[in-house]
């Protein structure tokens, strides 16, 4: 399995945002997850609740600009490269 290429997180709920590449080019995606313990074992889910909704949406918010700002990144190392 791929190392993600971020994570964001605020308190149980994260974010995880997976770099893809193939020969159309590089992409981003990403993965929202809540933690939590189940008897002396830590465990993820996809499932909120009401009171997790706004911090989802925020770290979404978050991983938007991250991704935003990688790909400019991604378009400016490619631009460098073919000058190269």
């Amino acid at each position: 399995m791929s190392k993600p290429a971020h994570k964001i997180r605020i308190g149980v709920l994260q974010v995880t945002i997976w770099k893809n590449q193939s020969d159309k080019g590089t992409w981003y995606s990403v993965t929202p997850s809540r933690s939590y313990k189940q008897d002396d074992a830590w465990k993820e889910t996809d499932s909120f609740g009401f009171d997790d909704l706004l911090a989802v949406a925020k770290l979404l918010d978050q991983a938007h600009t991250w991704i935003m700002r990688q790909q400019q990144a991604d378009a400016q190392s490619r631009k460098e490269s073919a000058a190269a």
